[in-house]
């Protein structure tokens, strides 16, 4: 039996489905989980009298930004090590302190990051990270879509303890989350140079089992490529390659050190890409090729990344650095165009999760997942272009409302599904007692 309408979204609609529509002042309407109608606001208003209302004056209903690669907790490390190497901040500063994080940490850190997507317009989030447990009962206490994964190498997890302990580990966190209606189980090695060959492929098999994406950095930095190439003989997507492992089911994050080859070889295996050029730029790893791989036909999505290498993670934000980035790079200010931006952090990262008939697009049939933004601000009058606003303009704060499988999780910029202040005050204590794990000097 079909729910019945519950929610009418109002003002002026871009869609994003296949003919890019826009209606001018319409309404999507929602029925438990699904939009089951868009269309011109007064005639639907009328089929549907004394239908709730979610509505704006000058308002923007959109979807829902997808954010295609965060670790939601290390929101706690916002600011303890900037300006840093990749290796160096990994190693030295990371690593050591992550070792003394637990369950509660993580919990409380991974609400602090979803407040703070929720509130810049993220819908849905693809999270690697430790307590993976934790950061799901987080998301599910948010109201957020994820999918998430806990991330597994060679030597001791502060979370599960020894390496042999992994598998096991995910999966029951597999069987606890099969079939919930916001939460899907990733499989995530971190990296080729924290990964066995022998780890990398039975990680493969697991993924294979459940039908779930195999999430892992990939060919980040220069360093990382040689030190494949010295350990293995391969740079690392040759490495993924040799192994058997490249296809469909392969999330891989950066993808910044790419060649040409590397690059035909990804979209002939069906490699998706999370990129994320905010970290990459701080890390100073370089910029991915991505009007490339576009033009070969990958599937990019846009991410964030963590909050410890970004520092926020507002997808508004990101949008705007991605375009901008790559039109300098190339000397180019036709490349990465403000529609193609747009796309890559909406259907297109629906499409890198598998998702693109579930989100990233408003249309019958899909999740009732959306959201609003004012556009009665100055930074945004008038608009001549409505992509160009959303990439160029646009700022995580001019969101003002959000839904998500049909809930309504933010009116008014007002959190529903936590309470924003209390989740503040935890992590400000959580905050000193990170600080006393970090050696003096070592900021």
């Amino acid at each position: 039996m079909n729910a019945k309408a519950s929610l009418l979204v109002c003002g002026q609609i871009l869609t994003l489905d296949p003919k890019n529509t826009v209606i001018e002042d319409g309404a999507v309407v929602i029925a438990g989980d699904t939009i089951v109608e868009v269309g011109e606001r007064a005639p639907l208003l009328g089929k549907h009298p004394g239908l709730e209302q979610l509505a704006q004056p000058h308002g923007l209903v959109m979807p829902g930004l997808v954010n295609t690669h965060t670790h939601a907790a290390m929101a706690c490390f916002r600011g303890l090590a900037d300006d840093l190497p990749l290796m160096t901040w990994l190693s030295e500063y990371i690593f050591p302190v992550e070792a003394n994080l637990n369950g509660e940490m993580v919990y409380q850190s991974s609400l602090l990051s979803m407040a703070e997507m929720i509130k810049s317009g993220t819908t849905s989030f693809c999270d690697m990270y430790l307590f993976a447990r934790e950061v799901a009962r987080a998301t599910v206490a948010s109201g957020m879509r994820g999918w998430l994964g806990e991330v597994l190498y060679d030597f001791p997890s502060p979370n599960y303890g020894a390496p042999a302990n992994g598998i096991p580990y995910l999966e029951e966190l597999m069987a606890e989350y099969r079939n919930h209606p916001l939460i899907s189980i990733t499989v995530d090695p971190h990296a080729v140079y924290t990964c066995s060959p022998d780890l990398l492929k039975r990680l493969k098999g697991v993924a294979e089992r459940h039908g779930a994406a195999y999430v892992i950095h990939l060919a980040e930095t220069k360093d990382e490529v040689e030190g494949c190439l010295a350990r293995y003989g391969n740079t690392p997507v040759m490495h993924l390659e040799a192994l058997g492992i490249l296809d469909g089911q392969v999330v891989a994050d950066h993808c910044v050190v790419l060649t040409e080859e590397e690059i035909a070889l990804l979209a002939e295996r069906g490699v998706k890409v999370a990129h994320c050029p905010e970290s990459n730029m701080k890390l100073a790893s370089g910029v991915a090729p991505v009007p490339e791989l576009l033009a070969a036909g990958v599937t990019v999505g846009l991410g964030t990344d963590g909050a410890a290498s970004n520092n926020d993670a507002d997808m508004f934000g990101e949008m705007d650095t991605a375009a901008k980035l790559h039109k300098v790079h190339r000397l180019d200010p036709t490349v990465m165009s403000a529609a193609t931006t747009l796309r890559m952090a909406t259907l297109g990262g629906a499409q890198l999760l598998g998702a693109e008939t579930r989100i990233g697009s408003l249309e019958p049939g899909k999740k009732g997942d959306l959201i609003v933004l004012d556009m009665n601000r100055p930074h945004l009058t008038p608009m001549y272009n409505i992509p160009s606003h959303l990439v160029y303009a646009a700022r995580g704060s001019d969101v003002v409302h959000s839904v998500i499988n049909g809930r309504v999780v933010m009116r008014d910029r007002r959190l529903l599904t936590m309470d924003e202040d209390a989740v503040l005050d935890r992590l400000r204590e959580i905050g000193a007692q990170i600080s006393g794990l970090v050696r003096p000097g070592r900021r």
